[in-house]
């Protein structure tokens, strides 16, 4: 492994890629950083952290995803999330309005054209998301900060709110930018990899509360024991995570025999590959947003004749309560199987498998076909969901049950886990090509070429 990272800088092409993602990389983190005018950065990172105690929470996790920019309320605040917003808002859209499906069928084209819709979307997005922004810090920051009452604005006023909406708006377009910049001329998918560097930025001050609770003094003390069991079970979680994320079911494809005059092609057989965690992080980022933001809403009722509803928000909003793990999980469920219904189209693949001359073994064209892949992927979508529900949960029990620290529980499952991952396999699959295409051995052993050993 240490050879193939050693050998990625002795191909200039790679070794250019990865220097120049690693100079944008490094930017988006300086954008994290940079502070909003007008807002006291100090006053906020305090509320913020009286505001998101429980585990799980709705902050919590976005301030996770954007590097901590939520806490300091930087620029970078919404970070590449509109973009991810609107992207997810078109995609479902896609599988609805006749017309978006048409423009995602037309080639490269129809492709550049939905972007470009993207682009303008996301634009609406963190224009509407930063003006709100604004006047709640300017008016209710109560209710962003769970009832605690603090001045975080130094200037209230119209002049304060543009000056928001620009600069947030400004911030979330160029780091929408670096990404794809990062796409076009360096390794891995810029979005994703932007994402995973703000998750593990986290990393150091997990490690910190490590230390504070299992080597205080730097002296092991009686729950050192609970480290180890702790890097034991992570190692089996990860690795689960990878066969979650990397599982697929081959389903064998035969291609009809055709001749052209003297020569004859087709007749091979090949697979078509469907994927466990077809939804990938999706059933989870729909899922907790779906619970919390009611649940807050309804915890922040003060009538006293509905302190009924009040109680029943408190109970969903504990990110660590029975109710709201079990709800948790059932959302979970529900939207593995939503994402896979508007996403994977049998009837389509079927057809265009009946066009090209390509069928199931012992399974007829067309219409069976389509019931046959229907309901492969759905039972390979229950077992996909059921492992997703253990890595989200996880998490969460090890801060119940085992008093770990929240930042350090969160990168042994949940979304944080499941994009590392993720997004790490990718970009090793990409720096394995270039190795494999120099002839180096690369990051797997199956991964090397026969003709390297002459």
């Amino acid at each position: 492994m240490l050879k193939a990272f050693a050998n990625t800088l002795k191909v200039p092409e790679l070794k250019k890629r990865i220097l120049f993602t690693a100079g944008l990389v490094a930017i988006c983190r300086l954008v994290s950083l940079v502070p909003t005018p007008g807002v006291d950065g100090s006053a906020i990172s305090e509320a913020f952290k009286n505001a998101t105690g429980t585990a799980g929470g709705l902050l919590g996790m976005m301030d996770i995803f954007t590097g901590g920019a939520l806490a300091r309320c930087s620029v970078g605040f919404f970070g590449i999330w509109p973009y991810i917003s609107a992207s997810i808002i078109l995609q479902l859209m896609t599988a609805i309005v006749p017309a978006l499906e048409r423009m995602a069928r037309d080639g490269e084209a129809g492709r550049q054209r939905l972007n470009q819709w993207t682009r303008y979307f996301t634009i609406v997005i963190c224009v509407f998301q930063s003006f709100v922004l604004a006047r709640t810090l300017e008016y209710h920051p109560e209710a962003v900060f769970r009832g605690i009452s603090v001045n975080v604005v130094h200037a209230p006023g119209f002049g304060f709110e543009i000056m928001t909406v620009i600069a947030m708006t400004t911030a979330a377009m160029f780091v929408m930018w670096l990404g794809d910049q990062i796409t076009a001329r360096g390794i891995g998918n810029g979005i994703s990899l932007i994402i995973m560097i703000n998750i593990c930025s986290r990393l150091p001050m997990a490690i910190m509360q490590a230390q504070a609770k299992y080597f205080p003094d730097m002296v092991p003390n009686q729950d050192a024991f609970q480290l180890v069991l702790l890097l034991v079970v992570g190692f089996i979680v990860c690795a689960g995570t990878v066969m979650l994320t990397q599982g697929v079911r081959k389903v064998q494809i035969h291609s009809a025999r055709r001749s052209a005059g003297a020569s004859a092609y087709g007749g091979m057989a090949s697979y078509m590959p469907l994927r466990v965690n077809f939804s990938g992080v999706m059933p989870i980022i729909f899922a907790g947003p779906i619970i919390q933001i009611p649940s807050a809403l309804l915890a922040r009722i003060t009538h006293p004749g509905l302190q009924w509803l009040a109680n029943i928000g408190r109970a969903f909003s504990e990110g660590r309560s029975a109710p709201y793990m079990l709800l948790y999980a059932v959302l979970i469920l529900f939207f593995s199987f939503f994402w896979v219904a508007t996403q994977f189209n049998a009837v389509r693949i079927a057809d265009d498998l009946k066009r090209t001359g390509g069928y199931v073994p012992g399974v007829r064209p067309g219409r069976a076909t389509a019931e046959f892949l229907d309901h492969t992927m759905s039972r390979v979508t229950f077992i996909g969901a059921i492992g997703l529900i253990i890595v989200a949960i996880f998490p969460t029990i090890l801060y119940s049950g085992m008093q770990v620290p929240w930042e350090m529980a969160s990168f042994f499952g949940g979304t944080s886990l499941l994009i590392i991952v993720g997004v790490a396999l990718d970009t090793l699959r990409q720096m394995e090509s270039y190795l494999t295409m120099r002839h180096y051995d690369g990051f797997l052993k199956h991964g090397r070429i026969q003709s390297r050993r002459n």
